[in-house]
């Protein structure tokens, strides 16, 4: 007759007792109710545009107006999509942890200009979509009047673009005319004169002539007599008084 050999009987015991409480504990994480709803966003900005109560309501809107639900019950990439249609957030992640907590990290859009238009007023981001405005803050920055042709619309996001990224010409300009011709007339906030930019092309070489200009001009008093800054040809700055 065999022996029986304990110490596989054993392991056989230990592996089914584990695979119980796994079993076990796996259940009782799936009945578990939802606790709460921890939203953060990323970069903490002080100024937001999309709040804590506006992200908790479309998350519970998808839940059927209760967070009284099971975890396996929520559909975390549904409410991804649910996140990511709203027009002021550029990326949402849902996931949730063992104790029963359901965790949305937000990442709002950052307006770079604002279109004005008669009665029609919204953002622009940084590809070029659509912000409307929002309640809880307003954004400074530069304001857009005129037809922005949809075909060379690029060129023009590369001009906002280059404008919001640089600390100088974000808090120097103001205002962004687009002529029918295309050509574009920029205004700045401490003076009078015009900044004639022409087509938006070029666009660095053009930014970088009126930055040189400014830092040499600002030391002449004579600055303030000056009625346009032209920066159409993109190796000289012609100025008029």
């Amino acid at each position: 007759m065999k022996k029986f050999n304990w110490q596989n009987i054993r392991l056989v015991l230990i592996l089914g007792v584990m695979v119980f409480l796994y079993s076990f504990s796996a259940v009782r994480n799936s009945n578990r109710a939802l606790k709460n709803v921890a939203i953060s966003f990323e970069g903490e900005k002080e100024n937001l545009f999309i709040t804590h109560e506006i992200v908790n309501n479309l998350l519970i809107q998808n839940f059927g107006g209760t967070l009284r639900i099971k975890k396996d019950e929520v559909d975390l990439k549904s409410l991804e999509t649910a996140l990511n249609k709203h027009e002021l957030i550029e990326k949402g992640e849902i996931f949730s942890t063992i104790d029963g907590s359901l965790n949305a990290s937000v990442k709002q859009k950052t307006p770079i200009v604002r279109y004005v238009s008669g009665n029609t007023m919204y953002y622009l981001d940084s590809k070029g979509t659509k912000m409307p405005l929002s309640e809880n803050f307003s954004a400074r920055v530069p304001i857009v009047v005129g037809n922005i042709d949809e075909n060379k619309k690029a060129n023009y996001v590369d001009l906002f673009n280059e404008i919001a990224k640089d600390n100088f010409l974000k808090k120097n300009i103001t205002g962004v005319e687009i002529l029918p011709s295309g050509s574009v007339i920029l205004t700045n906030r401490n003076y009078d004169y015009k900044i004639i930019f022409g087509k938006p092309i070029y666009v660095e070489k053009k930014l970088k002539n009126y930055k040189a200009f400014f830092y040499h001009a600002i030391k002449d008093t004579l600055i303030k007599n000056y009625k346009e800054v032209n920066v159409m040809f993109t190796e000289q700055v012609v100025c008029k008084k």
